[in-house]
C-alpha cells in the first residue's frame, strides 16, 4: 500500500510538472504570436511622400503667378472653378484692391438659411486670394465678394460661377428631407451637413439637401478637421485599388498640405501560407490630432489580430512614435479564442474610435465587438476605467478595481461607435461626460434583452472617483426597430446644444438616415439618403464649417 501511495504521488507530482511546463508553454507561444513594437512600426509603414504635392506643383505656381502679376480687379476678378481638379463645387477667385482690406464672401442660398457665408482669414492685404466654398452643383451660382477697407470703407461685387453636374455615385444617392426647422437648427452662417462614407466620394449638403460640397477622391470612415482649418481623409490614388492607404491632408478646395503613405503589405495569418502577403487598409476607423499636431490613429498591426492597436504618427516625419496594443493591456481570455472572421482574421475587439483628454493626458476608445467603452492614460498606457456589459466578477482581480459601476437605469452598450468627450467647464478628469452611438447589438457582452430592438445616441456622466457611470440624455428607443442599425453611426453634440444622430445603416444598408435632434428629443431635421452603391452608407455625419476660423489659404506663402 505504501509503495503504491508513493508511486500514486510520484506520478501526481510528474502530471502537475508536465501540466505546467505545458502551460508554460502554451503562454509562450500564443505571447510570440503579439508583435513587438518594431515588428508593427515595419508594418505598418508610415511615411511622408510627395506624391500629389508633387502633381499640384504646377497648378499652384499658376496661381502664385496670377497673384504676383495683380492684374485683376474686384469688379473683375480672375475665376477658377474646382481649383485644383478634386472638389468641383469650390472656386478660387483672386484679385487686387489700391488699398489694405479684407474680404468676406456669400453664396446665395436658394431658399432662406442656405446661403454660405465665410470671411477669408488673414492680415489686412491688397492681395487677395478667396477660397469660395458651398457652390450649387449644375447651377449659375450668385457670389457677392465684399471688401472692407482698413479705413472703414466697404465695397462689393457680384459674380456668376457656373458649376457641372454630380458624379454617378452622388447623383443616384437620392436625398429626401421629412423635417427641417432652420430656426431650431444648428447652421450658423456656413454650417454643412458632411456625409462620411464607408466608401465612394464624402459630400455635404444643407439644410434643404441640396449638395453643396464634394471630392472626387473615394474615401474610407476617416474625415477629421484639424486645428489649422484643414481636413485629412483616407484614401487611395485610383479609385479601382483594393485598399484606402494614403492619408492625405487637404483643404475644402482640395489643395494637398501633407500626405502619409502607409504599407499594405502584410503577414498572412494562415501559418500555410506565411509566406505571402496579403493587401490590407491599415487605417480603418478613426484618427484624432494631438495637442502637438501628431495623429493618433486605429490599425491593425499586420499579424493574425486587427483593429486592435493605436499608433502615433509624427506629423513632421510621418513615422510612427508609439504604439498602443490593447492585446497587452487587456486579459488575453478576450482574444484568445475569439473566432476568426472569414477573412482568416482574429477582430476581437474593433477599435472603432478614439477621442483624446487634455484634461489629463488619456485617451478613450470604443471596442464594437467587446461591447466596451474605455479610458487609457495615454502616457503610461494604464487603463483608467471600463464600462462593459460583462460582469465585474467575471473579470481577472487585477482589473475589478477598474470597472465602472452602472446607476439604476443606465443601458448597457452594444456593439457602440463614435465615443466623444463632451465639453468639461471644469476641467476636472475624475467628472466627464461622453456620448455615443449605441447601436444596441449584443456582440459580446451587450444586452441580450433590448438588442436588436432599437439603437440610440447616448450621454454618460462619468465619476471616475466613485467608479460609477449614468445615463443623463438618450434619443433613438421610441424610433424602435425601423431605426436599428447592425453596425456604423455617429452622434455630435452641436453647439446649441442639438444632437445630430446619424443611423448609417438603416434597412440593412439601403439608406442612411441622418436627425438632429433637440435637449428635449424633438426632431428639427431629418434627412435620408438612399445608398447608391455597395458599403456607400453614411459610416458619419458632421455639421461641420465649411471652413473654420483657423484656415488660410495662400499660395504665396507655400508651406510644401
Amino acid at each position: 500500500m505504501r509503495k503504491y501511495l508513493l508511486f500514486a504521488t510520484t506520478f501526481f507530482a510528474a502530471f502537475l510538472l508536465l501540466v505546467g511546463c505545458s502551460q508554460k508553454k502554451e503562454q509562450s507561444t500564443s505571447s510570440t504570436k503579439l508583435l513587438t513594437t518594431a515588428q508593427i512600426k515595419k508594418n505598418v509603414g508610415s511615411k511622408l511622400v510627395t506624391t500629389r504635392q508633387d502633381d499640384q506643383r504646377k497648378t499652384t505656381e499658376k496661381y502664385q503667378e496670377i497673384v504676383e502679376e495683380g492684374d485683376y480687379s474686384l469688379d473683375d476678378p480672375y475665376i477658377k472653378v474646382d481649383p485644383y481638379g478634386v472638389t468641383p463645387l469650390s472656386a478660387l477667385v483672386i484679385f487686387t484692391t489700391d488699398r489694405q482690406a479684407k474680404v468676406s464672401y456669400t453664396v446665395k442660398g436658394k431658399s432662406d438659411g442656405t446661403s454660405i457665408t465665410n470671411q477669408v482669414n488673414g492680415d489686412y492685404s491688397m492681395t487677395h486670394q478667396v477660397p469660395i466654398v458651398g457652390l450649387y452643383a449644375n447651377y449659375n451660382n450668385e457670389v457677392t465678394i465684399n471688401v472692407s477697407y482698413q479705413d472703414g470703407t466697404t465695397a462689393s461685387s457680384t459674380i456668376h460661377i457656373k458649376t457641372g453636374s454630380l458624379p454617378k455615385y452622388i447623383k443616384n444617392a437620392k436625398i429626401t428631407i421629412s423635417k427641417k426647422d432652420k430656426s431650431k437648427m444648428n447652421l450658423g452662417d456656413n454650417q454643412l451637413t458632411l456625409l462620411d462614407r464607408t466608401t465612394k466620394e464624402p459630400f455635404a449638403v444643407d439644410a434643404d439637401g441640396e449638395v453643396r460640397w464634394y471630392i472626387t477622391d473615394y474615401s474610407q470612415h476617416t474625415f477629421e478637421e484639424l486645428s489649422n482649418g484643414h481636413v485629412l481623409i483616407l484614401t487611395k490614388k485610383n479609385v479601382n485599388d483594393p485598399v484606402y492607404n494614403d492619408l492625405v491632408e487637404t483643404d475644402y478646395l482640395g489643395r494637398v498640405y501633407k500626405e502619409y503613405n502607409f504599407s499594405n503589405k502584410t503577414q498572412s495569418s494562415d501559418s500555410a501560407n506565411s509566406a505571402k502577403a496579403t493587401e490590407t487598409t491599415l487605417i480603418h476607423h478613426d484618427i484624432v490630432e494631438l495637442p502637438n499636431h501628431d495623429l493618433l490613429a486605429t490599425v491593425s498591426d499586420g499579424s493574425e489580430y486587427k483593429e486592435d492597436v493605436m499608433v502615433t504618427i509624427s506629423h513632421k516625419t510621418g513615422k510612427i512614435v508609439k504604439v498602443i496594443d490593447l492585446k497587452k493591456l487587456l486579459p488575453n481570455s478576450l482574444y484568445k479564442n475569439f473566432k476568426k472572421g472569414s477573412d482568416g482574421k482574429n477582430d476581437w475587439f474593433h477599435q472603432n474610435s478614439v477621442e483624446y483628454d487634455k484634461n489629463d493626458n488619456s485617451i478613450l476608445i470604443s471596442g464594437r465587438d467587446q461591447d466596451m467603452i474605455m479610458k487609457i492614460d495615454y502616457k503610461t498606457n494604464e487603463i483608467k476605467w471600463i464600462y462593459s456589459g460583462k460582469p465585474k466578477s467575471s473579470w481577472p482581480k487585477k482589473y475589478r478595481s477598474k470597472i465602472l459601476t452602472p446607476t439604476k437605469g443606465t443601458s448597457i452598450t452594444g456593439g457602440q461607435h463614435a465615443l466623444t468627450l463632451l465639453n468639461d467647464e471644469n476641467g476636472n478628469p475624475d467628472s466627464e461626460d461622453v456620448l455615443l452611438y449605441d447601436n444596441n447589438v449584443n456582440v459580446t457582452n451587450g444586452d441580450k434583452k433590448t438588442s436588436g430592438k432599437y439603437s440610440q445616441a447616448v450621454q454618460y456622466h462619468i465619476d471616475a472617483k466613485k467608479m460609477t457611470i449614468d445615463q443623463t440624455w438618450a434619443y433613438g428607443k421610441k424610433l424602435g426597430k425601423s431605426n436599428f442599425t447592425y453596425i456604423i453611426g455617429n452622434a455630435q453634440r452641436l453647439a446649441n446644444g442639438n444632437t445630430l444622430i446619424d443611423f448609417g445603416y438603416k434597412n440593412d444598408g439601403k439608406e442612411s438616415n441622418v436627425i438632429e435632434v433637440t435637449p428635449e428629443g424633438k426632431q428639427v431635421f431629418n434627412l435620408t439618403v438612399a445608398n447608391s452603391a455597395s458599403k456607400a452608407y453614411a459610416y458619419r455625419a458632421y455639421r461641420m464649417n465649411f471652413y473654420s476660423d483657423k484656415y488660410e489659404f495662400n499660395v504665396i506663402d507655400d508651406n510644401e
